[in-house]
């Protein structure tokens, strides 16, 4: 059973925790990897150096979005490929975290982490709450 009283209030805080670990990932691609440094990486790994910067912006602007609660659930959607792409680099690293490469149970969890605010919605103090079709919204509206 979900609380309607406090539901809200977990979405914002997963939104917004959510937001601000994507904003630290786009940082430490930059500031400690840099841009051309990721580039190398993704190239190593088998997928498209030039999606470093796109990736970069996604999770910065993206992250900034989903603190704001700006569309957080289409952008947590658009984001989702990108925790994706980070699970497939992982995913042959082991369980832990501290494998060497890092394991994949971190990204994993933001997938299913992103995957909740699709699903849950905005949250509380969204500035833009993400717009529903009109048969979605009816349902939530009747329910």
């Amino acid at each position: 059973m979900v609380d309607p009283r406090t539901a809200p209030y977990a979405l914002l805080l997963l939104r917004v925790t959510l937001g601000v670990m994507f904003i630290a990932h786009a940082a430490l691609k930059v500031f400690v990897f840099t841009v051309p440094g990721f580039a190398g990486f993704l190239a190593q790994v088998g997928m498209p150096s030039f999606m470093a910067l796109p990736v970069i912006l996604l999770e910065a602007f993206g992250g900034l979005a989903l603190i704001l609660g700006v569309y957080a659930r289409a952008v947590a959607l658009v984001l989702t490929p990108v925790l994706l792409g980070a699970l497939s680099v992982h995913v042959g690293n082991g369980w832990l975290f501290t494998a060497p490469n890092g394991g994949w149970e971190y990204p994993a969890f933001l997938v299913i982490a992103g995957l909740t605010v699709v699903l849950g919605g905005d949250g509380a103090l969204a500035l833009r709450p993400t717009a529903l079709p009109a048969r979605e919204r009816l349902a939530t509206q009747t329910a």
